[in-house]
């Protein structure tokens, strides 16, 4: 499996699109526009791929000069509790940090909250609905 930055409008990034709709908002009868896909030129997309194919994705977004926010992470129904969620978590911190963020935060789904916390994060603040379904903020100190 190789982990890496995706460049936005790339065909790679039209994979990590089509995996994002396919696991995040198809089942919530949702899909993406083209304004929400554009705002994404500035962050930092990542995949994990093999073979050509995309395994799972997830990205970060500035947050402030400390702080970048962990979204959209989606990994194959095929392959979750394989570790690819695992590597992708810390393939993203490395990133986070060589960028010099201190602090990594997530709207986390309810129902992804258990992974999150054995990656080390933690719930802060109440359960509020985004997407149509609960979340919680969870955030990492990242040293």
């Amino acid at each position: 499996m190789a982990l890496k930055q995706i460049e936005h409008g790339s065909d790679e990034y039209r994979k990590m699109v089509n995996l994002r709709n396919e696991i995040l908002r198809k089942p919530l009868g949702l899909s993406f526009d083209s304004d929400e896909l554009d705002q994404e030129k500035d962050d930092v997309l990542i995949g994990a791929f093999e073979d050509g194919k995309i395994l799972g994705c997830c990205m970060l977004t500035r947050v402030n000069s400390t702080t970048c926010r962990l979204r959209q992470m989606a990994v194959d129904a095929r392959l979750q509790r394989k570790g690819v969620g695992h590597a992708l978590m810390n393939f993203a911190e490395n990133l986070a940090r060589d960028y010099g963020y201190k602090t990594l935060m997530m709207h986390a789904r309810k129902t992804a909250v258990g992974f999150y916390e054995k990656q080390g994060y933690r719930v802060c603040g109440d359960e509020f609905i985004e997407v149509t379904v609960p979340h919680h903020v969870m955030e990492k100190r990242l040293i």
